[in-house]
């Protein structure tokens, strides 16, 4: 079992910047491949970005350039800095974990970005 406990989300204007974080509990963190979901209202979850174990690292196209997602094994950390925030990245954040056919959420964070 692993357990995902995400935080920093809020309320933010168009341009500016969060960080999310994501604290792993469990199993060796360091052999899951990390990822951060969005879900908005009425749509589809969405892969925003994703972390191998090794580092490599992928976005959604809609973020290049704005967000970055790191991690940090030896915290069992993993984050998600998001700068020049849109309206339309307004959405619930989910971090999640996975290896092979193991696959674990955490229950989300709230990112509302408006003026």
């Amino acid at each position: 079992q692993v357990q995902l406990v995400e935080s920093g989300g809020g309320l933010v204007q168009p341009g500016g910047s969060l960080r999310l974080s994501c604290a792993a509990y469990g199993r060796i963190f360091s052999v899951y491949a990390m990822g951060w979901y969005r879900q908005a209202p009425g749509k589809q979850r969405e892969l925003v970005a994703d972390i191998t174990s090794g580092g490599s690292t992928d976005y959604a196209d809609s973020v290049k350039g704005r967000f970055t997602i790191s991690r940090d094994n030896a915290k069992n950390m993993v984050y998600l800095q998001m700068n020049s925030l849109k309206p339309e990245d307004t959405a619930v954040y989910y971090c999640n974990a996975h290896r092979g056919r193991d696959a674990y959420w955490g229950q989300g964070t709230q990112v509302t970005v408006s003026s």
